[in-house]
């Protein structure tokens, strides 16, 4: 016998299940993904340098790869990891760079070597950088000279028994190669005194003769990346993900990506997001799947890069997170360009904006398609499909992801009701890395993972997240949620970006704050007038009590606009008040 309740929250799930799938069957995507006969990225990748040999992969900096090129340097790479290192698969190879030619190179050397990736942001401080060395347990290092200073500060502390150091232009042709190098170390100062005890160039590793490397075949369950959380809401965490994992998430996305227009070996993506993030790293895996060409850009926050990078490559796809969109669209110089060619804007990491999305396609004529995702997701759990593209939704889950809503006491939910999303599919982590309690937390029986996001499955099988779980403010005990207030907001005409948070109330338990930073060429923002403006959108309650100007907002080395350190900033404010 089945009691009410149970019966209920099955019935929930079912209708679910069954909106989702007329949405995927409307969209024209398939239902189920199915891995073929791919046994590892490494199958992927050889796949691809066969068939798209020709044609170029990644460029950065003014050069360019073809798969070929990329083919013959990781095959290097993966020859001196077997034969000089001592290294063994399984073992751990960090990375930190940004967007180079050299990341794809070292990164799918390391994966023919049967290595595992840990990525690491070349902005971490020496703390942070001995700290994410440690929990990985890292055998090797690749890092750019630019950040050297801070490995060399710390790697004698750590199981780091091998260093390579890469240049900016280290794969670039002579003489263009140490023009760049050396302007960069002597001219702009960009590299700082370091010193390894040992340490080898990577140029002269891709220098050195092809030879052929031991084909190492791991399975779909072997871990291929160790990918630690941001860690914007708490410790970061390292999700392990399998080649299995990835694998399936590319082939999920490119499934969903044909509904644009994408063909193999005809688009060119401009790729501004961190390749260190899962955001972009899948992206790029994508992209290297079908034959295509992508630019990667090493400083997404230098504006006239990215606007060159615009110009220079008249591309087909642009990946980029809301608070870029709003960047690049208040400059006067992007709205010169020529998007003719541009079939579709991707965005990610964290909620779209409604004047974000739409002052974006005034300018460029190309619509938004926003999806979501975590980094123990692969990262991709939904995104709007071309054939219907819903602003202000996540879109559709990709092809064999199963959905879930639970209420409280994990009571699964139906459609239109909000409660917090649970996800179970092939690009589901299993577990994190050496966090048994962690696991647990993130972990339901059946593997499904809490993703600690606030949604809303609608009767068409589009999802609506509401909020981030923890970012919820609770106003005489009515919920409001930040995404909703800032997205009111950010539509006013003298708003370039917000952020709410809650912070304590001696009568209503929180308020709502809002913190707002205004457009240049608009007359000082005035509180009452905002507050009075959107009076006409928001109920009383969500009104913000207070609102505060500033020149900018925190945001993480993605751009996410990080509300924790606001709220951190307040309480301490407030206590040393009192």
């Amino acid at each position: 016998m089945h009691s009410k309740g149970e019966t209920t929250g099955q019935a929930g799930r079912e209708s679910i299940a069954r909106a989702i799938s007329q949405a995927r069957q409307r969209a024209g995507v398939a239902d189920e993904v199915e891995l073929g006969d791919y046994l590892n990225l490494v199958d992927l990748f050889d796949r691809a340098a066969g068939r798209y040999a020709s044609l170029p992969a990644f460029s950065s900096l003014g050069h360019t790869l073809t798969f070929a090129d990329l083919d013959r340097l990781t095959a290097r790479f993966a020859c001196w990891l077997q034969q000089e290192t001592g290294l063994e698969p399984g073992d751990r190879i960090a990375i930190q760079m940004p967007n180079l030619i050299q990341y794809p190179v070292v990164l799918y050397g390391a994966f023919r070597a049967g290595l595992v990736v840990v990525n690491i942001n070349p902005l971490f401080s020496d703390r942070e950088l001995e700290a994410r060395l440690h929990s990985s347990g890292a055998r090797a290092l690749v890092v750019l000279a630019n950040f050297a200073f801070h490995a060399a500060a710390v790697v004698d502390r750590t199981a780091v028994e091998h260093v390579i150091v890469t240049e900016l232009a280290d794969l670039h042709p002579s003489p263009r190669r140490q023009l760049i190098n050396w302007g960069a170390r002597y001219l702009k100062r960009m590299v700082p005194r370091y010193r390894f005890r040992q340490s080898i160039r990577l140029a002269d590793i891709l220098s050195g003769k092809d030879r052929n490397y031991q084909r190492q075949r791991p399975g779909l369950e072997d871990m291929a990346v160790l990918q630690y959380t941001g860690g914007t809401t708490g410790s970061p965490k390292g999700a392990m993900l399998s080649h299995g994992n990835l694998v399936a998430n590319a082939l999920q996305c490119q499934d969903m990506f044909a509904t644009y227009g994408f063909r193999q070996g005809a688009e060119l993506t401009i790729l501004p997001l961190p390749l260190y993030h899962i955001y972009s790293f899948t992206l790029a895996t994508i992209m290297l799947n079908t034959g295509n060409h992508c630019v990667l850009l090493p400083n997404p926050r230098d504006l006239g890069s990215v606007i060159k990078a615009l110009k220079d490559y008249p591309c087909t796809a642009f990946v980029g997170i809301n608070t870029l969109f709003v960047a690049l669209s208040n400059e006067p110089d992007f709205a010169r360009l020529d998007f003719s060619r541009l079939k579709v804007t991707l965005s990610g990491g964290m909620a779209l904006t409604a004047g974000a999305a739409q002052q974006w396609e005034d300018l460029t004529g190309c619509e938004v398609y926003e999806g979501y995702g975590l980094t123990e997701t692969s990262p991709v759990i939904s995104v709007n499909p071309g054939t219907d593209n819903q602003l202000g939704t996540i879109g559709v889950a990709v092809p064999g992801t199963a959905v879930r809503i639970l209420g409280e006491n994990d009571v699964d939910l139906g459609l239109e009701t909000a409660g917090e999303l649970c996800v179970r599919g092939p690009q589901v982590m299993e577990c994190y890395w050496n966090n048994p309690e962690e696991t647990e937390r993130a972990m339901l029986e059946g593997g499904w993972l809490r993703t600690g996001d606030i949604a809303v499955v609608r009767p068409d099988g589009y999802m609506k997240i509401v909020d981030r779980k923890k970012d919820m403010i609770l106003v005489s005990g009515f919920n409001v949620y930040p995404n909703e207030v800032e997205d009111v907001f950010s539509q006013h005409p003298a708003v370039r970006e917000c952020a709410a948070i809650g912070v304590p109330d001696e009568h209503s338990g929180e308020a709502v704050m809002l913190f707002v930073v205004p457009c240049r060429d608009r007359e000082p923002l005035d509180p009452a007038a905002l507050r009075s403006w959107a009076r006409q959108h928001l109920t009383g309650y969500k009104i913000p009590r207070h609102i505060e100007v500033r020149t900018e907002l925190p945001k993480s080395d993605v751009g996410k606009v990080l509300r924790r350190e606001l709220r951190d900033e307040v309480m301490r404010r407030h206590q040393g008040e009192e």
